[in-house]
């Protein structure tokens, strides 16, 4: 290829389950022209990038943490240009994207460097790091070492990989004693080879490690460097607790698709993990709260069952009142009784969107739901695709002792349900004893477990300031941000500001899952109306088409055009705002040929107030069927009452062009009306 990635390596050093992770990728440009060179990276979220330097025939442009703010303020233009989130994005449920590319002579060499650190966490017993591999290309000099040390000892280490093959097998080794083990993958280029004629590449997935640590029955493991300590332990046959669970069900006209299928498919895996000692009832909601049955059922095979059938009816239409159905779960579990004793009571709200029916203030209803459950149970929130406010369910669930999760795909409907116990641990350390494991063991990276300290009590911080009050939030933000400052780490509190060739700046950021989600708001064919003028940050740019020269205007990524156009037979879009004091009447758009195929729809409509009004919001909020005494279902003719207005509609079917133009027509009422 002209872009050649000659010599891709990544380095991993994991000293007592924290892991520190180098990727160097070297590029050449073989073309007889400037060509764009690329660095794509997928590292697990909970890990904090350190370091990112590019060098460019000789010449390093090295990444600079600073704090967000000051950080954006300094480059405004490269934010206004959208570039403050461009090199990092979130992929999915467990990984983030670093992507940065810059534009090298013929004939010159890049150098990419990207360095992060995480503590591996242990689960079903084993601790495991993840590294994702996809050159896209077959590389002269690929290599992966993974160098672990730990003084506990290692119990068992194996490595797993997507794309293993017999042939690629031969290029892995392994060697492993009591407290050390490297693993080194390094394929040559016929190794990497799908086959003998293609120069295709079979790398291209995950390369993972498992492993786990001896433990002797005492209370754990603990470790000293440099006046710091951790102390790992993992206890033993911990008693299982049984749960009652009231599962808050929102089946508002946004869960409509994709979203009600995964909650149907969230809530069947849920099930399935109730043992016959939990108790479990549903509670679902639109504008109305409805409870499936008055008391909480024991989970027996029977009732499970009878619980898994209700969900496979669920259906999505109306507002969404979550203070209402919230209120209510707390209700139930208040007036339950001959619950197991020592039993956990919780909450499960699985929601796709923002309250739009009785309380909508989100800071109120926080207030009224951390008031009614006072301590009494844990409340976990479940969030369906990306217009849900993460924010708000993160909060509220972190104040009354849950998790909040945004569930993008089925896999992750598996949620880890903790509950708050004491535990007493006794154990006694000899620190020199235990600093002299360390000084030993001089290929390990430096202070590891002061800088495991630093993760962990950034990460402790930033969790405590979402649910605390705004005074002791942002005393809880500084103290996050001078430790990552202090200790070099990309954190939703800091900025890392690379430089380009020419001073073209651009920033990385560490995104939350708040971050990843699209602006609220009632849309149409997915874009929302705005107020005309020029918002803060807009640039004004010329698009020259025909004889005709207009002026469209670039907003800033959080910022909704009143039209968003895809133009046909090109991936290109157009932003269209129109200024609403030219004319009272505009001419949107004719076609002599294909008008009878032009379809105007409405996305998100459960985001109208009762307030909405016009020739067509009057339908959303106004229009009420009068009482029929026949089946409505088969009712051919219906008086319909609308803003004070009688019409008699007839039931027609027609086409539904969001649907395939296979399917068959759509039931509807039709009525003309002048506006």
């Amino acid at each position: 290829p002209a872009i050649d990635i000659y010599s891709l390596r990544v380095d991993c050093k994991v000293t007592s389950r924290f892991a520190h992770t180098v990727i160097t990728s070297r590029i050449v440009n073989r073309a007889n022209e400037s060509r764009e060179a690329t660095f794509e990276v997928e590292l697990p979220k909970t890990a904090f990038i350190t370091n990112f330097s590019m060098s460019i025939d000789g010449e390093i442009y090295p990444g600079i943490i600073k704090e967000k703010a000051a950080a954006q303020n300094e480059y405004n233009t490269a934010v206004s240009q959208g570039q403050s989130a461009g090199l990092v994005k979130i992929t999915d449920r467990k990984l983030e994207q670093f992507h940065v590319s810059v534009s090298i002579a013929a004939a010159s060499k890049v150098t990419f460097e990207l360095t992060y650190e995480e503590l591996l966490k242990r689960q079903l017993g084993k601790y495991e790091l993840l590294l994702k591999v996809r050159p896209k290309q077959l590389v002269q000099h690929f290599q992966i070492h993974v160098h672990i040390f730990e003084p506990q000892g290692i119990r068992f280490l194996e490595t797993d990989s997507t794309f293993m093959t017999n042939e690629l097998s031969e290029a892995l080794t392994k060697e492993v004693n009591e407290t050390k083990a490297h693993i080194s993958f390094k394929p040559a280029l016929d190794q990497q080879k799908k086959n003998s004629e293609l120069d295709e590449t079979l790398l291209n997935g995950d390369f993972v490690v498992r492993y786990d640590v001896k433990r002797e029955a005492t209370a754990g493991d603990i470790q000293i460097v440099n006046g710091y300590f951790v102390h790992y332990f993992a206890p033993q046959e911990m008693p299982v607790f049984p749960k009652n669970v009231i599962f808050v069900i929102d089946r508002s006209g946004s869960m409509t698709g994709r979203k009600i299928e995964q909650t149907r498919d969230a809530l069947l895996k849920i099930l399935q993990d109730l043992r016959p000692e939990d108790h479990f009832s549903f509670i679902t909601f639109n504008n109305k709260v409805a409870e499936w049955k008055s008391s909480l059922l024991p989970a027996t095979e029977e009732n499970v069952a009878s619980a898994a059938a209700f969900v496979q009816t669920l259906a999505a239409r109306g507002g969404t009142d979550i203070n209402g159905a919230l209120l209510s779960a707390v209700g139930v579990l208040d007036r339950a009784q001959g619950l197991p004793e020592h039993s956990i009571s919780m909450v499960i709200l699985l929601t796709d969107g923002q309250p739009t029916s009785g309380e909508r203030n989100v800071e109120v209803i926080q207030e009224n739901v951390q008031q009614a459950i006072n301590g009494k149970y844990a409340l976990f929130c479940l969030g369906f695709g990306f217009d849900v406010s993460y924010k708000f369910l993160e909060k509220m669930a972190l104040s009354n002792g849950g998790i909040a999760r945004r569930i993008y795909e089925n896999a992750d409907a598996a949620l880890q349900l903790q509950h708050t116990s004491n535990l007493t641990l006794k154990e006694e350390a000899n620190v020199k004893e235990k600093e002299q494991v360390f000084q030993n063991q001089r290929y390990i990276f430096g202070n590891f477990i002061e800088r495991l300290w630093a993760y962990l009590s950034i990460q402790q911080l930033l969790e405590k300031a979402i649910s605390a009050q705004e005074e002791d939030q942002k005393a809880l933000e500084v103290q996050a941000l001078d430790l990552s400052l202090q200790y070099s780490f990309v954190t939703p509190l800091t900025s890392m500001v690379v430089t380009k060739p020419q001073q073209k700046e651009e920033l990385a950021n560490k995104p939350t899952e708040a971050d990843n989600e699209e602006p609220d708001g009632v849309q149409v064919r997915g874009s929302r109306r705005v107020d005309s003028g020029s918002p803060p940050g807009r640039r004004r740019s010329e698009l020259q088409t025909g004889s005709n020269r207009m002026m469209f205007s670039s907003y800033r990524a959080y910022e909704h055009p009143q039209l968003l156009l895809q133009l046909p037979r090109q991936n290109e879009r157009i932003c269209l705002n129109i200024d609403k004091r030219a004319q009272t009447s505009v001419h949107l758009v004719s076609d002599p040929e294909q008008d009878d195929f032009l379809g105007l729809y409405f996305l998100n409509t459960d985001r109208f107030s009762d307030q909405v009004t016009g020739v067509l919001g009057q339908f959303y909020s106004k229009a009420q069927f009068e009482s029929n005494s026949n089946n409505d279902q088969r009712a051919v003719e219906r008086l319909l009452r609308v803003s004070g207005s009688e019409h008699k509609v007839s039931r027609l079917y027609k086409k539904d062009y969001r649907l395939e133009s296979t399917s068959e027509p759509v039931s509807c009422w039709s009525i003309d009306l002048t506006p």
